[in-house]
């Protein structure tokens, strides 16, 4: 109820105010989200803040058109009351998707992170990042985490086999994952070389 509540806007920003502070002291394991329009799931504060960092950054940078929205819908399909891991894990992969295309693929309209996957791969001295792997391979840390968060996500085609629902643990890692991605690429830890 008191999530509805919030969620319709009912209550004035003192109220949810009072309600974040009543839910602290109770040590309750919810907290009224930054936008006080829910309530969410108590995150470690550090972690949170990061990523919010990283909504803020996103939403400030000129060529990562929807990231911060997708980013922060993700963050609330995983954390919010009402979990939707489906969601949380497809809205990742659009932040990604987002931040990432200009970077990576600026002239492919309809470009997603498995075609960017393929750009890197048969491109891959066109990218650098500021983590290069032990085997001198600039771009291998970034293209692994993207191809972990692209693979991980088991929902998004039909096959003759059974579709398996990403599991809300999956959907939760795949948000960090790609929070992780989203501030590599807009900070321009991973840039295409000239």
């Amino acid at each position: 109820m008191v999530d509805e509540i919030l969620r319709s806007r009912a209550a004035s920003s003192y109220e949810a105010e009072a309600l974040g502070r009543i839910l602290d002291d109770a040590g309750s394991a919810y907290r009224v989200n930054e936008a006080a329009d829910g309530l969410e799931e108590r995150v470690t504060p550090a972690v949170r803040d990061a990523v919010r960092q990283t909504i803020a950054d996103a939403a400030a940078g000129p060529a990562a058109g929807s990231t911060a929205d997708h980013l922060a819908a993700a963050w609330q399909a995983a954390y919010g009351r009402g979990p939707d891991p489906e969601r949380a894990y497809s809205e990742a992969i659009k932040a990604v998707e987002c931040a990432a295309h200009a970077v990576v693929q600026p002239n492919n309209a309809k470009a997603t992170l498995g075609t960017m996957l393929g750009e890197i791969k048969n491109a891959r001295h066109n990218f650098s990042a500021a983590i290069p792997s032990p085997a001198g391979d600039p771009i291998a840390p970034a293209e692994a985490m993207m191809r972990a968060l692209w693979e991980g996500q088991t929902s998004r085609h039909g096959a003759q086999t059974a579709t398996v629902p990403e599991t809300l643990e999956a959907a939760r890692s795949g948000v960090h994952l790609a929070a992780a991605l989203v501030q590599w690429v807009v900070s321009g830890a991973v840039v295409r070389t000239p």
